[in-house]
């Protein structure tokens, strides 16, 4: 049986779209090229990818782990992408993988997870918006995928600098969201750095699918990536430096309160030493009889705190 396609158009000659006429590689000479775009979790997708495709492009469209990259022969380009994760109750960082195949007259991806680029680009060609070519789809798609990228790592250096505000200038040193913060960038360094990678790849080892205006147009959104990856390594960068400083300012309050206390103590070691030689309960106490020997006991214990005070002063214990 064959997969069922999320998406599948045919573009004409003439710039418009239609559902694919056949869910098959073999594109009509009528039409400029035929997208395919099918769920990972569609049981009849790896029979139909065995049979219809080299075993390369089979492999990557069907691979359970990936990475972005891209691979060229003169059959055709293997593109692994990764965008934002937008699907509901997902993390941005967890990033969704976009597999593709492609060839001067076919384009076919497939995904695991919903990626809103694909969406979009499927509702602008049942609109009329149609790429000419695949080079001209595959660059549409990279375009999208990096722009979301990049409002991300935007949004995480407006959040980077708010934290720095708040701990530099106002010294909290409650920062709630310093962690998540972190790992958000830790992970999107992790699949951007491949993104840059492959898509610059792609700009030099195209297969003959981009056109040269194409090719530029791809270099500047590899360069895009490369400005997204630097945004987010300042801010990992950042953020580490923020928590050490924050670390740093708490191991400095606890050992300054804990020094206040050592010289509190030191201070009234010798008084608990003299009041508890007083308290035992044994004959021969001095002044039981004595009706001033309390506020006498209470003035020599202040002399002798003054006088403690002050040899610890004159040796500079503090």
């Amino acid at each position: 049986m064959l997969p069922n396609p999320l998406h599948a158009y045919d573009i004409g000659l003439d710039g418009t779209s239609a559902p694919a006429g056949a869910i098959s590689t073999e594109v009509d000479d009528k039409i400029a090229y035929r997208w395919l775009h099918f769920d990972l979790a569609d049981p009849h997708l790896r029979a139909w990818c065995d049979d219809a495709l080299p075993p390369r492009a089979a492999r990557a469209l069907l691979a359970a782990k990936t990475r972005p990259h891209m691979d060229d022969d003169e059959k055709g380009i293997v593109l692994t992408l990764r965008g934002i994760n937008l699907n509901d109750g997902q993390e941005l960082a967890n990033m969704v993988s976009l597999r593709l195949w492609i060839t001067p007259r076919l384009v076919i991806s497939v995904r695991r997870l919903p990626v809103k680029t694909v969406d979009t680009l499927a509702i602008q060609i049942a609109d009329g918006d149609c790429p000419a070519a695949p080079g001209n789809l595959i660059t549409r798609i990279a375009e999208d995928i990096v722009e979301r990228v990049e409002k991300v790592s935007v949004d995480l250096e407006e959040r980077a600098d708010a934290m720095e505000d708040g701990v530099y200038q106002t010294g909290a040193s409650d920062v709630p969201d310093l962690f998540d913060l972190q790992r958000t960038a830790i992970r999107l360094r992790r699949h951007i750095g491949p993104l840059k990678d492959a898509l610059g790849a792609l700009a030099i080892n195209h297969g003959g699918v981009l056109t040269d205006s194409l090719r530029n147009r791809m270099r500047d959104t590899a360069n895009r990536a490369m400005r997204s990856v630097e945004e987010v390594e300042e801010v990992r960068d950042r953020l580490r430096a923020l928590s050490a400083h924050i670390d740093i300012t708490q191991e400095a309050r606890i050992a300054r309160n804990g020094y206040t206390l050592s010289v509190v103590a030191a201070i009234f070691l010798p008084l608990s030493f003299i009041t508890g030689l007083l308290g035992v309960n044994v004959g021969g106490m001095p002044w039981v009889d004595h009706p001033d020997a309390f506020l006498i006991l209470c003035a020599l214990m202040v002399g002798l705190g003054a006088a403690t005070y002050a040899i610890l002063r004159w040796i500079k214990w503090f």
